[in-house]
């Protein structure tokens, strides 16, 4: 009988009474796995009634309290962090050096929400006005709300519900019905690191489940990350019922090389920012801006990208792994047919890949597109697979007009030797998280994630220009993200947002 994935709901796991079960495939061999339940509708209803009552008392338990269960439960994370993994690797197909990557940045939320006391402070002023003193203090809202996807099934619902929890509110977690597997271990290690019951309620499902999350006056906040369409779709419908939402949606991030920049640097960097993953992140560097000559490194890239091949989770041959599923498969090779019908020229073509002994997978192997203009489906569009489109302009003005005028507002990186550039760069483009140096400008836990544009809806800096900077006077900086080194200049600013 084929593994059925339970709910946590109210004080224990269990086993659905849905009538529906949509079916978990391993997606290098399409095989079913697991049945994941749509939760009915009372279900639902218990989950929030429960988080609603347990709110009542966890409230008010001492901050320190707090964070001590989140030490508790970042030392079994830790504990586990293989095994976690693994999991992760069977039902995402990640390889299992990217899935200890999803798992490990996942902790170091934790971590952080065990600092969780500093966070909690409010505010004084004496004599505001005769013998008279204000105090602001923060408080927790109540029943919250997580919507995961399926790229990142540690790492995502591990950055919502600690902090949420740890800040004295509930939590009721929806993970993408493609991959329950991952949410329910990090479930039941965060109850054996001794939280209470009902803080933390599992449930399942798609688009039925999610909107009556969204329409429960109870809940009374929403964090979503995925799709663009469903990004805004989950931020309508959640403030029409008048909830505080986040969701961070799609992206198209653009890395801007200079001449000045180390060749063999960029080249590295864009090959595994834009492949890393099979592409199904919204990091990925998924456009290439040449400024000037370094138009003539698009051959090295594309021998580069060449020596690049998907495979297996325990494969350490392989680049990265399938995508999720064969519709998203469909759905990439899709682009990649209208970009060769729109005119650009697909110089390399990873549409047919075969992976020896997974015939049945969803491979698609790196793909190069050249001569895109932003015009194309294959530009303005989110692809995620491995696929990197490149343009070509003169000058850094062109670029920084180009990447300004793109919808979204993720990412974006520039490799250059200039600090000159970098500041020019950093100050004048529209886009949240910016790197320099740095492919995949990636926050930190003690700093929020700030998609701007079309890449982040949310009562919270939607448009607003939010950016954290790091710098350095040494020629290296060592990133925890990367396998090696990354080599700058002196004085050279390095963004890790």
């Amino acid at each position: 009988m084929t593994n059925r994935v339970p709910m946590y709901l109210e004080e224990q796991f269990y086993q659905s009474e849905a009538k529906e079960w949509i079916e978990v495939t391993n997606p290098a061999t399409n095989d079913v796995i697991a049945e994941v339940p749509c939760s009915t509708e009372s279900e639902i209803d218990r989950a929030i009634h429960y988080a609603k009552q347990t709110f009542s008392t966890w409230k008010n338990v001492p901050v320190p309290e707090r964070a001590r269960l989140m030490l508790n439960y970042q030392h079994l994370l830790k504990e586990n962090h293989d095994q976690i993994a693994e999991v992760l690797s069977f039902e995402t197909g990640k390889t299992i050096a990217d899935a200890k990557g999803d798992v490990w940045r996942g902790i170091e939320v934790v971590e952080q929400a065990a600092n969780i006391a500093s966070m909690m402070m409010g505010e004084t002023v004496e004599n505001v006005a005769s013998e008279i003193d204000c105090y602001s203090y923060i408080q927790p809202l109540g029943v919250c709300c997580g919507i995961t996807p399926f790229n990142f099934p540690a790492m995502i619902p591990l950055w919502m519900f600690p902090m949420a929890i740890a800040s004295g509110n509930t939590f009721v977690l929806k993970p993408s019905e493609q991959v329950p597997l991952t949410a329910v271990r990090l479930v039941e290690l965060f109850y054996l690191a001794g939280a209470p019951e009902g803080v933390l309620q599992l449930v399942h499902g798609g688009k039925s489940q999610v909107d009556q999350l969204l329409m429960d006056k109870r809940v009374r906040t929403v964090s979503f990350v995925g799709s663009v369409p469903v990004g805004q779709y989950i931020y309508q419908q959640g403030t029409k019922n008048l909830k505080r939402v986040q969701a961070f949606a799609g992206a198209k991030n653009h890395m801007v090389i200079m001449p000045d920049a180390n060749k063999e640097q960029v080249i590295n960097n864009l090959v595994g920012s834009s492949v890393g993953a099979a592409g199904q992140r919204c990091m990925a560097i998924s456009v290439a801006v040449f400024v000037g000559d370094t138009k003539e490194w698009i051959p090295d890239l594309k021998a580069a990208m060449e020596k690049v091949q998907p495979g297996a989770w325990n494969d350490d041959n392989a680049g990265y792994g399938p995508l999720i599923s064969q519709q998203a498969k469909r759905r990439v090779l899709g682009f990649i047919e209208r970009g060769k019908k729109e005119g650009a020229n697909c110089i390399l073509d990873g549409s047919d890949c075969v992976v020896e002994g997974y015939p049945k997978g969803n491979w698609v192997g790196p793909t190069l597109f050249t001569g895109v203009n932003t015009d194309m489906s294959i530009y303005n569009e989110e692809i995620f697979g491995p696929v990197l489109v490149t343009l070509e302009v003169d000058t850094l003005d062109e670029a920084i007009e180009l990447v300004n005028n793109n919808p979204y507002g993720n990412g974006t990186s520039i490799f250059t030797a200039c600090g000159a550039a970098a500041r020019k760069y950093q100050h004048q483009i529209e886009v949240g998280q910016v790197g320099i140096n740095v492919p995949v400008p990636v926050p930190l836990p003690f700093f929020s994630f700030t998609g701007w544009k079309g890449s982040f809806y949310g009562d919270l800096h939607a448009y607003g220009k939010q950016a954290v900077r790091f710098y350095t006077e040494t020629k290296t900086v060592t990133s925890r993200w990367f396998d090696e080194d990354i080599p700058t200049g002196p004085n050279m600013t390095i963004h890790l947002r």
